[in-house]
């Protein structure tokens, strides 16, 4: 009778620990995601606002984080891990022949999703890394040409209702304080735009403009799952509750397959 007791004893001591008690289970992630950020710069602002967001989302929903700061460790290996990789205002210079590599091949394969902010276009040579040209065609073979330096607020209207990542989304809502990059042509005739700047709602007006102007847009010619929004530079964006519904359904939209 007392081995009964203290197996019982037991029993009970590790369900408890383990959170499996009286048919109650511990949640289990539903998938990993990786992002990569900046941890300096004018953009770290940003990134110390996304964090304890992204953070919250994670635990709320069920998934987990890692994140990484430089793309020495990005190999297959690595992203192989990942059902979303978000490249948080990062740019795509400085990585090495091994992780362009693995990045393209993650791409390619469908295997995860990825979700690109703001930076991630800075297309040319900068810092005397030549321009990624993969990466180019990636994000509808564009190069980066300017940028409103003392920023402005403007109307971003949106142009697929029905797609799954602007679901909840008003038709336009405006966006503060933002930096507008232009690139030498719109993405448009190779990507499939979701959204799109009202450059004549620039306040204050610039001179910085490019004409058809999309800001959200997805590649459908990869396997992958990904989506591009250049809005990311502002941590006020964090309180503007249609920018955060737009990465909350992209980050989840990445996430799913095709």
């Amino acid at each position: 009778m007392k081995n009964v007791i203290i197996a019982i004893s037991l029993l009970i001591t590790s369900c408890l620990f383990q959170g499996e008690c009286f048919g109650q289970q511990s949640k289990k992630a539903k998938f990993k995601v990786l992002v990569l950020y900046e941890n300096g710069g004018h953009h770290l602002p940003f990134t110390l606002a996304a964090k304890p967001w992204l953070n919250k989302l994670a635990i709320d929903s069920s998934f987990t984080i890692d994140y990484i700061e430089n793309t020495k460790t990005i190999n297959e290996t690595l992203l192989k891990q990942y059902k979303v990789f978000i490249q948080l205002d990062y740019p795509p210079y400085t990585w090495s022949d091994e992780s362009m590599k693995a990045f393209q091949k993650y791409m390619n394969d469908g295997k995860g999703g990825w979700v690109g902010l703001h930076h991630a276009t800075l297309l040319g040579e900068f810092d005397g890394y030549p321009m990624w040209k993969w990466f180019s065609d990636f994000m509808g073979g564009i190069k980066f040409v300017d940028y409103i330096p003392k920023f402005a607020t403007a109307k971003v209207n949106i142009e697929d209702k029905k797609h799954a990542v602007t679901k909840g989304i008003p038709s336009n809502f405006m966006v503060k304080n933002e930096e507008w990059y232009t690139y030498n042509k719109s993405p448009r005739e190779n990507v499939h735009v979701l959204a799109s700047v009202d450059e004549s709602t620039y306040e204050p007006d610039a001179k910085v403009k490019m004409g058809d102007h999309p800001v959200v847009w997805t590649n459908d010619h990869f396997a992958s799952r990904n989506i591009y929004i250049f809005m990311g530079h502002s941590p006020d964006l964090f309180d503007n509750e249609v920018y955060t519904t737009l990465l909350r359904n992209s980050i989840f939209w990445a996430a799913s397959k095709r």
